[in-house]
């Protein structure tokens, strides 16, 4: 007998060959029923697909991408590992991209995952990207895609984030009652979603407790971690009186510890801290580090499941299948309340 193909199918069913083939795929754009009635004809006439032809048309690469700025950053390392999870349960592997927080870096990787090597991506954004064009070219070829923690606010997709604005106002609220009154907040560079996020929670923190906004006592990270500890450095020389730092990532969290270690202010007495971080050593540092922690498992897991629902059943990803999961404020010794 003759092996039935695609084109059989549809001149029995009176569709078109490419209506059969997404159905037989499970596409969404196709009716239950039509799906339904190309299944029967298809298991009564023991049609086979043939694996390699199937594979070239729709390019499965059994490969997922995973764009992230840093890797030294525990968050990101927590969320590989739920990444990795959900992707082994779909017998997928998983690449990792480093943009080192560049834009142009980002770019050139998503140019590159463009070409069809792989079948979805997962991205946290870099502090520099400034715009979304290189972004547009994985929709035109139609590879899915969804944000984690760092996200473009205005693309057109999933995104798994953390409630930003509410642990940014937890956080600062938390150094006030502590006993702190000039609170300096040491924030991403760029316009970054989770950046304007803590950033607009530590305003209405200070506004609700009656203090007002001095944009002096907020410095962006720079390029590089000596940067970095020489401008907290500076911010502390510049602003004495400076009794708390709000840290927006694990790094500059780290960075105002030696900050504060080479210029004599000792943790909390004369300084207290508190950062977003995943850290697993932070309750061992001198002083233990008060933090506001992040589900970085879960939100990896959360963004390759909705991924993988795309990926496997060809549906769209839409912004309505966004989550946001809560953080958690862990109270240590560096922001311990001083004596009265």
């Amino acid at each position: 007998m003759k092996p039935v193909n695609l084109k059989k199918l549809a001149e029995e069913l009176n569709l078109s060959i490419a209506t059969v083939s997404r159905a037989l795929n499970d596409r969404y754009d196709i009716a239950q029923a039509t799906k339904d009635r190309v299944r029967e004809l298809a298991n009564k006439l023991n049609y086979e697909p043939n694996p390699y032809a199937s594979s070239l048309r729709r390019h499965k690469s059994r490969t997922i991408a995973v764009v992230i700025p840093e890797v030294a950053n525990h968050f990101f390392s927590l969320a590989i590992n739920g990444i990795e999870e959900i992707a082994r349960g779909n017998n997928y592997h998983v690449l990792i991209y480093l943009t080192h927080e560049e834009y142009q870096r980002e770019a050139s990787i998503v140019r590159l995952l463009a070409g069809g090597r792989v079948d979805g991506v997962l991205l946290s954004v870099a502090s520099r990207s400034h715009d979304l064009n290189h972004l547009d070219l994985l929709r035109e070829r139609g590879i899915p895609m969804v944000f984690f923690d760092r996200v473009h606010a205005d693309m057109d997709t999933a995104k798994v984030t953390t409630d930003d604005y509410e642990s940014g106002y937890k956080a600062t609220r938390h150094l006030l009652d502590a006993g702190c009154r000039t609170v300096a907040h040491l924030t991403l560079a760029g316009s970054l979603t989770i950046s304007r996020r803590r950033m607009h929670g530590y305003i209405d923190a200070l506004r609700d407790f009656g203090l007002p906004y001095d944009e002096t006592l907020v410095v962006p990270a720079q390029l590089s971690k000596p940067e970095d500890i020489q401008a907290i450095e500076a911010l502390l020389t510049h602003r004495p009186a400076i009794d708390g730092i709000f840290a927006c990532v694990e790094s500059l969290a780290m960075c105002s510890y030696e900050a504060c270690r080479n210029l004599g202010r000792a943790i909390p007495a004369d300084v207290k801290v508190i950062g977003f971080s995943n850290l697993e050593m932070a309750a061992l540092l001198d002083p233990p580090l008060t933090t506001i922690t992040q589900p970085a498992y879960n939100i990896g897991r959360e963004a390759a499941r909705i991924l993988f629902q795309a990926v496997n059943k060809n549906r769209p990803i839409l912004p309505t299948h966004s989550l946001e999961l809560k953080s958690e404020l862990i109270v240590r010794a560096s922001t311990a309340a001083s004596p009265r």
